[in-house]
């Protein structure tokens, strides 16, 4: 499965994959900063941004579609960062491919991903007002109307027929029976206003992955990488550091 992928930088091999609905640039605060320490691989995942397809039916799917690009591209061990659903993927890559995954950061994430009816049905029978409503969660009240109206554009770029299988495909997400057995090291980041994946969630997996480190960043929402970025990026360019 083809996916488009972008690489910028030299050192430590950091593959970041965004979340439901999104593309690379959700990462570009990342990229400019994390370039000059680490290689950066932004990756959009089918049916996103550049990438060919109709999206991918569950996490398997698309970790699957992850680990064929690492394979593909022969890039050995790898940090994998991953926001929301990437987190999902992430997470799942870890678990059936601790070979090739060195760590994995998450943000925003959890080991369950429950998706609210409405959010599915809406997306279907009204994309744009279901999108408005997502993004009125997204965020922290401080945050700027630019990237709101960032979020909005971009999430709008993609079908709503992706978009469904990807809050689907979290909804259908659990690792809860097997999360603790994770054996490489992760960085677990969440912002303390996050209202689509509560804090809870990040804590409950600090508490299940051995050895993990928990970082919660004030003033920041569900899309901390872009309300907080370089709060996001010092933690990040520390932990691939230390490992």
């Amino acid at each position: 499965m083809t996916m488009h992928a972008e690489r910028y930088g030299q050192g430590e091999k950091v593959i970041f994959i965004h979340g439901s609905g999104w593309n690379t640039s959700m990462w570009h605060n990342q990229r400019d900063y994390l370039k000059s320490s680490m290689e950066v691989i932004l990756v959009d995942l089918p049916g996103h941004g550049k990438s060919p397809g109709k999206g991918c039916d569950s996490v398997e799917e698309y970790k699957d579609a992850v680990y064929g690009m690492i394979r593909d591209l022969d890039m050995g061990r790898c940090f994998v960062a991953g926001h929301s659903l990437g987190g999902a993927i992430a997470l799942s890559l870890s678990l059936a491919h601790a070979e090739v995954t060195k760590g994995i950061i998450l943000l925003g994430t959890g080991a369950k991903l429950r998706v609210h009816p409405n959010i599915l049905e809406g997306i279907v029978t009204d994309k744009e007002k279901t999108v408005r409503n997502i993004g009125a969660l997204a965020f922290s009240m401080n945050a700027s109307s630019v990237l709101r109206a960032q979020a909005f554009d971009e999430t709008m770029k993609c079908t709503s027929e992706v978009i469904h299988k990807d809050f689907r495909a979290c909804d259908r997400f659990s690792i809860m029976d097997s999360v603790s057995s994770l054996s490489v090291p992760a960085l677990i980041i969440c912002g303390v206003d996050d209202a689509l994946t509560l804090p809870k969630y990040s804590v409950y997996l600090n508490e299940a992955i051995h050895g993990s480190k928990l970082v919660l960043i004030e003033d920041a929402g569900h899309m901390v990488m872009m309300e907080k970025p370089m709060e996001v990026n010092r933690a990040i360019e520390q932990f691939v550091k230390s490992k």
